[in-house]
């Protein structure tokens, strides 16, 4: 098996697991969200850490955190990053037991098209014009369901521009994933175990208190948040860039289908359109980088 076929299945593997999550999340749909957010902090935090120990790349972690101190500008936007990143869990873990799991597939729709914006903005990357294209057609169905839907879709737009944003400052600080996300998580950690306490002292909370099942979904959750990634870093190693965009679009397809067969997510004629339009502008998006990509090749 060739290096690039590995890189294929480690994605292919990272976004079939990130589709599936929605499963995982209605798992623990009596638990609240922002428990369930506190305990992905923690459990996250604690299974990479252990993943990081294993691997015996401690050093490295301390490593890094010394350079990112000494650097105080990249220290703080990977502080900022890590709220950024933590808003984004707390809103797609909402949606997803809220029964807007639709609207979640819609924004990691968007995501690849608001980072290509953000390219432009933050970095003055030069933007094709059948990717500009694309962006008009995908504001046309965010644009219509706002006007004649009659509703903005937050959660799609709070996604997308959340994901994107955190791309833009991870793109400023060169680390490792697995590292990266421990380090993430680190800063988080205590706002995490503080807010648990809280939740302890002025609620019910879920954990411990349920039963088995509950408790292992929760831990877990650390688990279903590291893995996925570490195998995405594996696979973005080996493979071109313009592959990884196709393999992305996995996800939300799979949360989109989810949405609609399992758990019967209305699909009216509002988000017919919107969807008809987001499709449209993917296909655009990803032919473009695609001819690209040959075009590069060719040279």
């Amino acid at each position: 098996m060739s290096e690039q076929q590995k890189g294929v299945l480690f994605a292919a593997g990272a976004y079939l697991m990130w589709g599936l999550i929605p499963l995982y999340w209605k798992q623990v749909q009596h638990v609240g969200s922002v428990e369930i957010l506190m305990g992905r902090v923690i459990w996250s935090f604690a299974f990479t850490l252990l993943f990081i120990l294993i691997i015996r790349q401690h050093k490295e972690m301390t490593a890094d955190i010394k350079k990112l101190w000494a650097n105080q500008k990249q220290f703080w936007l990977l502080f900022i990053a890590s709220f950024i990143i933590s808003l984004n869990w707390g809103i797609y873990i909402w949606a997803v037991n809220n029964d807007h799991l639709l609207q979640a597939s819609l924004g990691y729709y968007i995501n690849p098209l608001i980072s290509v914006l953000f390219g432009l903005i933050f970095f003055k990357e030069k933007i094709s014009q059948a990717t500009a294209i694309a962006v008009i057609i995908a504001a046309i169905g965010v644009g219509y369901q706002a006007i004649l839907g009659g509703t903005i879709p937050w959660v799609s737009l709070t996604l997308a521009l959340s994901f994107a944003f955190y791309g833009v400052i991870k793109k400023k600080i060169p680390l490792d994933a697995t590292r990266g996300l421990a380090i993430e998580t680190l800063f988080i950690l205590p706002i995490a175990l503080i807010g648990y306490a809280y939740l302890m002292q002025t609620s019910d909370i879920a954990f411990m208190q349920v039963d088995w099942k509950t408790n292992l979904f929760l831990i877990g959750s650390g688990i279903v948040t590291a893995f996925p990634l570490v195998l995405f870093a594996k696979g973005a190693q080996k493979i071109p860039l313009y592959l990884m965009g196709f393999i992305q679009f996995l996800s939300p397809t799979m949360s989109l289908l989810i949405g609609i067969f399992v758990y019967k997510e209305p699909f009216t004629t509002t988000e017919f359109v919107t969807f008809g339009c987001i499709w449209l502008a993917v296909l655009i998006f990803s032919l473009s980088k695609l001819i690209e990509a040959r075009k590069r090749q060719a040279i």
